[in-house]
């Protein structure tokens, strides 16, 4: 019956009309089963499926019988296992339970935290509020209590000590921070305003009488004003306490100032100047000491008498030592000093001496007043004119009335460059001050020059020679005026130069080479003319190459003319003993040049003359040629360089004779082995040379 049951149990999982099952279904566990390991083996054994099919079975069912057999054995055991599992379940949902309990505690404990942190960060802003504003507070109390020090030492203290000029800073901060307060309606400031306000009354006080003593001490005679204004710079802030907290008073304490010092600074450099022009040189120049004016010219009867050596008006001299560094910032000249010692200065030795008083004076009085009365920039320039300005105004009103009337061109070029050198000192002290001042002499200093150096040049383009008397092969007095003048001036001028100067000097120059010109015309010969014009061109390069640097156009040019002339001179002097060869050498040479050579066959009789005349003639020549030059020209060296010039002229010409007797048609002349040799002539010619 059981197996019937399991036969039908079996049966059923192979119910073909089991709605669950489908072809395709069949089809796929009969390929399983087929793919099966056991399956493909027992195929290819051949055994029966069906037979091994309900082998299978048994073998399950006996195995199931086991499993069960198994099971009951150790039913106690899993009784026991299920017990201990419901007992631990038990215990995990208490721990749970715990754990919940836990995390709700925790949570709990968080929000505490967080709580505490709040509180903790708001406690912390209520700290600092209360430290800021116990700070602020503490600040305030301490500014507003006026200790019994303060009291006492800005009442009973000299204002020179130490402990009062602590005190009065204190107090002055005192009332900028309760003014400051009092803007923002702190009503404990009006509890202090009133013994502030005593208390700074009392201090202005004490410091105005302090510094108009001071002030007053200027005006005493022979006060030496520095030590005071010393002793202002030391308690500067004292003006500073005026001006913050008493600027009527400030401005009083200014106005005395300036008043004080204008005066003092008026009548010391009035006082300075008058006294300085009393050791000026007695002789200066007049308007008729000009470079053209002849020494010969008479006079009216009521006329000054002129200098009594006129090139003292144009020869520099060791007055362009007044701008060397060592000079120009010497000390000042003290004019009773000079008069006990009888010494005697050139206006620019005055003007240097009252300026550099000025310089000196005006860089100090600015600092001071930038320092003292705490003032810069425009401020600083307006003060400083309204206390120097009358001075200032005396200075060039006195050089206005001078340079009107003067006539001394090279002092008013010194004074010019003394003006340049003092406003770049004061530029390079930073003090722009009295940049106006400068530029207000220069434009009155620079028209005069130009005016008296153009007076100069009108005197000599007026010049007639028939006036200046008996003609002279020597230098004219005239172009060694010019030489020393130029040479002055050129060399005063190469450390600021300037273009108007150089181009007065160009029109002087072309006006002095017209004049040496017309002088050389009156002269009848040729020879003498050019003896003149190398004299005056020698002298004037002379001077210029010893004065001014010889790369200068002044010398450049006199050079050229100087050069252009000597050898004019030399064809001159060459001429009566020798020009008849030199004429044959510059024809002969001509018609060689064309190719015209033949023609030289005619010339037979002219070589052979003049062949036998330089053999006999040339030593006498040469002799009277150096005797006759020494005698014509007055610089030494000027002379020897002519003679040789004329030496090597003529050892030229007759090389180029003897070169030309050498060509063709000349060659087998006879008078050709009357030839001085070359070589021997030139030692001759050194033997012959004269012996200076």
């Amino acid at each position: 019956m059981a197996e019937m049951e399991d036969l039908e149990l079996n049966l059923g999982d192979l119910d073909l009309t089991s709605d669950d099952l489908t072809l395709d279904t069949v089809g796929i566990h009969i390929q399983e089963n087929l793919e099966d390991a056991l399956v493909q083996e027992a195929l290819k054994t051949g055994v029966d499926l069906r037979q091994y099919s309900k082998q299978v079975e048994l073998e399950l069912q006996q195995i199931e019988h086991v499993s069960i057999r198994d099971y009951i054995e150790q039913s106690q055991n899993i009784a026991s296992l299920h017990n201990q599992i419901i007992a631990c379940d038990a215990i995990l949902e208490r721990m749970g339970l715990m754990l919940g309990g836990f995390q709700s505690d925790l949570s709990s404990i968080s929000s505490e935290i967080q709580s505490l942190q709040e509180m903790s960060l708001a406690m912390n802003i209520k700290l600092k509020n209360r430290q800021t504003v116990r700070s602020e507070l503490s600040e305030l109390v301490d500014e507003l209590i006026i200790p019994n020090i303060m009291i006492s030492v800005i009442l009973e203290v000299p204002v020179t000590e130490q402990q009062f000029v602590e005190q009065l800073q204190e107090l002055n901060n005192k009332i900028n921070y309760v003014k400051e307060q009092a803007f923002r309606d702190t009503q404990a400031c009006g509890d202090v305003q009133d013994t502030l306000h005593k208390l700074k009354i009392k201090a202005v006080a004490k410091v105005r009488e302090f510094i108009l003593q001071k002030i007053y001490s200027f005006r005493k005679p022979m006060t030496n004003y520095q030590i005071p204004q010393n002793a202002l710079l030391k308690y500067r802030f004292f003006y500073q306490f005026l001006l913050g907290n008493e600027r009527s008073v400030a401005q009083e304490i200014q106005d005395e100032y300036v008043e004080t010092m204008s005066k003092v600074y008026l009548s010391y450099f009035k006082s300075y100047t008058s006294r300085l022009m009393k050791v000026q040189y007695e002789e200066v120049a007049e308007k008729d000491d000009l470079m053209g004016i002849e020494d010969t010219a008479k006079k009216g009867f009521f006329s000054k008498p002129a200098l009594r050596n006129k090139n003292t008006v144009f020869t520099v001299g060791n007055r362009a030592a007044i701008i060397s560094p060592t000079e120009l910032e010497g000390p000042i000249i003290v004019p009773h000093s000079a008069q006990r010692s009888d010494v005697r200065y050139p206006f620019e030795s005055l003007f240097r001496s009252q300026h550099y008083a000025l310089l000196d004076n005006s860089c100090r009085e600015f600092l001071f007043l930038s320092d003292f009365f705490l003032v810069s920039g425009v401020a600083a320039q307006e003060l400083f004119n309204a206390v120097m300005g009358r001075s200032l105004s005396m200075f060039l009103k006195h050089i206005d009335s001078y340079v009107s009337d003067c006539y001394d061109s090279i002092a008013i070029f010194l004074c010019i460059h003394i003006v340049l050198r003092f406003k770049g000192i004061a530029q390079r002290r930073d003090i722009p001050a009295i940049d106006k001042y400068w530029d207000a002499l220069l434009d009155m200093l620079w028209p005069r020059f130009q005016y008296i150096l153009e007076l100069n040049i009108q005197s000599i383009r007026n010049t007639d020679p028939q006036r200046l008397g008996t003609l002279d092969t020597r230098p004219h007095y005239i172009t060694r005026r010019y030489a020393e003048f130029s040479s002055a001036i050129v060399s005063i001028n190469q450390t600021f130069a300037n273009e108007k100067t150089i181009v007065l000097l160009g029109q002087l120059q072309v006006e002095v080479e017209n004049f040496v010109l017309r002088m050389a015309a009156e002269f009848s010969s040729r020879k003498e003319q050019l003896i003149f014009l190398i004299n005056n061109y020698d002298m004037m390069l002379g001077v210029l190459m010893e004065r001014a640097t010889s790369d200068s156009k002044e010398v450049e040019s006199f050079q050229q003319l100087l050069t252009a002339r000597t050898q004019e001179f030399i064809e001159e002097i060459l001429s009566p003993a020798f020009g008849g060869m030199i004429s044959f050498v510059k024809e002969s040479e001509a018609l060689i040049e064309k190719g015209q050579q033949e023609r030289l066959r005619s010339e037979e009789a002219r070589v052979a003359l003049l062949v036998r005349g330089f053999s006999s003639t040339w030593k006498q020549a040469v002799e009277t040629l150096s005797q006759d030059v020494m005698r014509s020209f007055t610089n030494f060296k000027n002379g020897t360089s002519i003679i040789q010039g004329a030496l090597t002229q003529l050892i030229q010409y007759y090389h180029r004779f003897h070169k030309i007797l050498s060509q063709p048609p000349l060659r087998n002349l006879p008078v050709c082995s009357e030839l001085i040799n070359l070589h021997h002539l030139m030692v001759e010619l050194k033997k012959h040379k004269p012996n200076f």
